[in-house]
């Protein structure tokens, strides 16, 4: 179960990878969103999957049962996935923002400090 999550992480990296390598801004926002969920993936395999034993110690117990998942990756996924719709949301608001201002989501047609019409600098001097 483990390695088909592994893979799974894989994928998500991949496809992050692919769609951050956009132009369009959109598809970079997607990107960086699968990329959150694709760590958040990758924590939780960390902490290993199991059923049979719950993360849970009596309070004669100092430590976990052998075999039971550890309860610190779930706890930082959580964390994670708050941080990361934070994050989404003000990506996606910037994007928003940029399209409004600017009339495209093409990151090449995005060059306020680089006009296309205005002659290039001096080359040497």
């Amino acid at each position: 179960m483990e390695a088909l999550f592994a893979i799974l992480c894989g994928f998500f990296f991949a496809a992050a990878i692919y769609l951050m390598l956009s132009k369009h801004t959109v598809r970079i926002l997607l990107g960086v969103a699968l990329l959150g969920n694709g760590v958040n993936l990758l924590l939780f395999t960390a902490g290993r999957l199991v059923r049979e034993v719950p993360p849970i110690s009596a309070t004669t117990q100092d430590r976990l049962a052998p075999g039971a998942a550890n309860p610190l990756p779930q706890a930082l996924i959580l964390t994670a996935i708050v941080i990361s719709f934070s994050f989404f949301a003000f990506l996606l608001v910037l994007t928003y923002r940029a399209y409004q201002e600017l009339g495209t989501d093409n990151s090449d047609e995005m060059r306020l400090s680089e006009p296309r019409d205005e002659p290039l600098p001096p080359m040497g001097y």
